[in-house]
């Protein structure tokens, strides 16, 4: 009975909050309906000067296909190699392609021509997978009989289509959650400390364990609707939907969000005032999303680096939501991570429970 008043007062004060509603409802639909589209670390439009020192029909038909090219963007022809060095001076280009004197003559000769490919270092992702886009074009465009005796075929099992979103709204769900369930409870607890209510609940004969439940539940059905707008918004929008169980993306979600939850209770009982708790959460969100492999690999990060993922749970929950949603992956697919998960916010519960000091 005592719970039960709890939470309807945690759901009278969400109500009343003239900013969370809007924010619970407006903030999930805008990362799903904006974030897929700009978090693409596909490098395009690279921009590349072309100078054509052959001339040829066989040099032309080379320019065609990078100005054709959907990685390229066509800048132009200058005359000269040291002009062409002046528009990467300039910032007006990313790649500059020499085509020597004698290109076709070499080609119909059955010789191989040397060409230059000179890219913008300062900007090392574009410049270095410009040039790798770059070499293989002109590969296949000079050497085509030795490209199609060399070719492998390569079968894909997952994401035949190369859409980046499908590997990007597994890490934004991670996003939503941390936000939502990390941040809110914070908030509340601190809010409630600089306001003075709270110490109206610790007069009171209410344990610990029921009060930090009674601020737990709510935030944790929270998240339930909005993985479920998340899901609904991906289906509507992208077309695209898990291809495994929908009951283990919410196994998931709801994993993660017990332990953001808790770290923020833990965060909100350690703090005094709003600032203090949000520089705190925000010092551990952006280090275990940054360390949990949500945008990039985590077997390119130095070892030391790679060693906190083993206590990183944002890092499983990553691993084992695109398991399920882009390869269609089963429990026994994921038991480690659920297993991993489930330690890991047992623990921050037991460590807010604790950590609540109901007598001031």
């Amino acid at each position: 009975m005592t719970l039960r008043y709890l939470l309807q007062k945690e759901f009278i004060q969400i109500r009343r909050n003239p900013f969370l509603p809007r924010l619970i409802i407006l903030f999930p639909i805008l990362i799903m309906c904006v974030m897929p589209w700009v978090m693409n670390l596909e490098v395009k439009h690279i921009a590349v000067d072309v100078v054509d020192n052959d001339r040829s029909t066989r040099s032309q038909q080379l320019v065609q296909s990078i100005a054709v090219s959907k990685y390229f963007s066509f800048h132009g022809q200058p005359s000269t190699y040291t002009e062409a060095l002046r528009d990467i001076e300039r910032s007006q280009a990313d790649i500059v392609l020499v085509i020597p004197h004698g290109y076709s003559r070499d080609l119909t000769l059955g010789r191989k021509p040397q060409l230059l490919i000179a890219a913008n270092a300062v900007n090392g992702t574009k410049g270095a997978i410009g040039s790798v886009y770059l070499t293989r074009l002109v590969t296949a465009s000079t050497f085509p009989l030795a490209s199609i005796r060399s070719e492998v075929s390569t079968l894909f099992l997952h994401n035949q289509h190369f859409d980046f979103k499908l590997f990007m709204i597994p890490a934004l769900l991670a996003i939503v959650m941390m936000m939502m369930t990390g941040y809110l409870p914070t908030l509340n607890i601190v809010g409630e400390k600089e306001a003075g209510t709270i110490e109206q609940i610790n007069v009171t004969p209410v344990k610990k364990s029921t009060f930090i439940l009674a601020k737990l539940l709510p935030y944790w059905l929270i998240a339930l609707f909005i993985i479920t707008a998340c899901l609904a918004l991906s289906w509507l929008i992208y077309g695209i939907t898990p291809a495994g169980s929908v009951a283990l993306v919410y196994l998931l979600s709801m994993l993660l969000a017990v332990f953001f939850s808790s770290l923020g209770l833990i965060i909100s009982n350690y703090s005094d005032t709003m600032q203090q708790a949000v520089f705190v959460m925000w010092f551990f969100v952006m280090i275990l999303m940054l360390l949990s492999g949500l945008f990039t690999p985590i077997r390119s990060m130095p070892t030391a680096a790679y060693l906190t993922t083993y206590i990183n749970p944002v890092s499983y929950f990553i691993e084992a939501m695109r398991t399920v949603f882009i390869r269609g992956g089963n429990f026994s697919s994921i038991a480690h991570q659920v297993l991993a998960l489930s330690l890991i916010g047992l623990f921050m519960s037991g460590w807010a429970v604790l950590s609540y000091k109901k007598n001031h």
